[in-house]
């Protein structure tokens, strides 16, 4: 790993959207033949310092120097011209086009204004070879290959325009284990002729397993820079979401009173669910008057798990034991055996933003009856109104489109929707993100009145205060797998955080 001298420095930079600052004042460095890793929870900003440097964005403030020499990106085809080439975690090639061909798209070698095909196959075929240690036939399209080739193809791209800086954007998101390790050793070799990679990823273990280098952003700031064999996973884990251990630990006790008691009654229980290339088999239990948290980082596969427990996606293996009916394979299905859903992404999987708050707490009702037996007006105002009042929901106008509300009185709503239906299971995902500490007081509270009731909720949160105040059960996710369960005195932050960690 050369360090003479930094191969990319970013300095000072600053980027502002209206009412956020996205960068602030941020500081990048990686130098050639390493593999540095850009670490940090949703919100970092580690999306908008890639933009940045890739020119999709234009800085407000700073400066970046490429092989000791200040540029000016303007443009991701500058960034390229520059040297810097980025593969995202979804592949953006011609499915089908040859694979020669999307590698030399738009630089075909060409004679007389015709496109050579034997030398553009040749020169496909050599660069695999030497660059990627990948013998194939470039003349079959690319959506012959599987995910990882393709990762690989488009690797192959990223080189032959540049060959300074390597951005991968979670590119083992889609990929099994053994083709973790193919990209693995690809990224060796590539280390090793001197290219400056830099991967974004969610899985502390393939960070550990490749990187030499780790920078953390945290809500727009630098945290630091560290030598991966130097960080602790513990520490990279509370750098990453601002907590102190000790300050964590020393948390006063929950003012909401306990998590509800749990029946003894089985609601649901699951046994080896899984998606490839989602989430690893899951065993997974659930009883009524139970709450059961998920804790875990970004990307560590809680939300993945709760959609395959909706329907929302459909598991591949698994066998399922639900109260009043067999495996759910949709979120139809889901409804009718009385489980419930509250997106993560309430903008665009909740909120319908054009209708009346009356219209969007109606809505799961009306379509559970079906589209020809509507719900008369006078009873739909009628339970618009004792939700509105139930939830606190501001303003109390049931006319009032709900795209005018705040984000907190928006998941009221939402809430409202699905408790409407009467539920036996409420999967809650991230119901709290981006609303105000009063709101999510009352959103607690009602967790928790619920759990008394009798109702299942399953709390997903990546605040670890909500998940140890609410739960009588917590289970641990990491690198998209279940990694532990906790019970009674286990629940504790330090125990949590070993966890997510994959410390013992």
């Amino acid at each position: 790993m050369g360090e003479n001298r930094p191969i990319l420095q970013m300095s000072g930079i600053h980027k502002r959207f209206p009412g956020v600052i996205a960068l602030n004042n941020v500081d990048f460095r990686m130098y050639p033949g390493e593999v540095h890793a850009l670490m940090g929870e949703n919100g970092a900003g580690k999306s908008t310092l890639i933009k940045v440097l890739t020119g999709v964005y234009a800085i407000d403030g700073g400066t970046v120097d490429l092989d000791g020499a200040p540029i000016t990106v303007g443009s991701p085809l500058e960034a390229q011209e520059h040297g810097i080439s980025t593969v995202y975690q979804e592949v953006n090639l011609c499915p089908n086009l040859t694979v020669a061909e999307n590698i030399f798209i738009g630089r075909e070698p060409r004679r007389f204004g015709k496109i050579q095909w034997k030398e553009l196959n040749r020169r496909a075929e050599r660069l695999l070879a030497e660059r990627l240690n990948l013998n194939i036939d470039v003349t079959r399209t690319l959506d012959s290959y599987s995910v990882a080739i393709q990762q690989l193809v488009a690797i192959a791209r990223a080189l032959n325009v540049s060959a300074k800086v390597l951005i991968l954007d979670e590119p083992t998101s889609s990929l099994d284990q053994g083709e973790v390790q193919e990209l693995f050793a690809v990224m060796r070799k590539l280390k090793e002729q001197g290219l400056g990679i830099l991967f974004v990823t969610h899985f502390l273990d393939q960070v550990y397993e490749i990187t030499d280098r780790i920078t953390v952003l945290r809500n727009g700031e630098l945290v630091g820079e560290f030598m991966t064999k130097e960080l602790p996973r513990m520490d990279l884990v509370l750098h990453m979401i601002g907590k102190d251990l000790e300050l964590l630990a020393d948390l006063p006790a929950s003012d909401f009173g306990q998590a509800g008691e749990a029946s003894g009654e089985t609601f649901l229980k699951v046994t080896g669910l899984g998606r490839q290339g989602s989430i690893e088999p899951f065993d997974f239990m659930i009883q009524r008057g139970e709450v059961v948290g998920f804790a875990g980082l970004l990307g560590s596969g809680r939300t993945e798990a709760a959609r395959l427990l909706f329907g929302a996606d459909r598991a591949d293996q698994g066998q399922w034991q639900a109260a009043g009916g067999g495996k759910v394979d949709s979120p139809r299905q889901a409804i009718r055996r009385g489980i419930a859903f509250c997106s993560e992404n309430r903008k665009t999987e909740g909120i319908i933003e054009d209708l009346t708050i009356r219209e969007n707490i109606i809505l799961a009702m009306q379509a559970h009856r079906g589209w020809f037996k509507s719900i008369p007006r006078k009873r739909q105002e009628a339970i618009a109104d004792e939700y509105i009042e139930t939830l606190n929901i501001n303003p109390p106008n049931p006319e009032q489109l709900i795209k005018n509300l705040s984000g907190g009185n928006q998941q009221k709503v939402l809430l409202a929707r699905w408790l409407l239906m009467e539920p036996n299971l409420l999967i809650l995902d991230e119901p709290t993100r981006g609303i105000d500490v009063g709101a999510k007081a009352e959103i607690q509270k009602l967790v928790l009145a619920l759990a008394k009731k009798g109702m299942a909720v399953l709390f997903i949160s990546s605040e670890m205060e909500e998940v140890l105040r609410v739960s009588d059960r917590i289970v641990v996710l990491r690198d998209r797998q279940i990694v532990r369960q906790m019970t009674g005195e286990d629940i504790h932050h330090h125990n949590v955080m070993q966890a997510i960690a994959g410390e013992n």
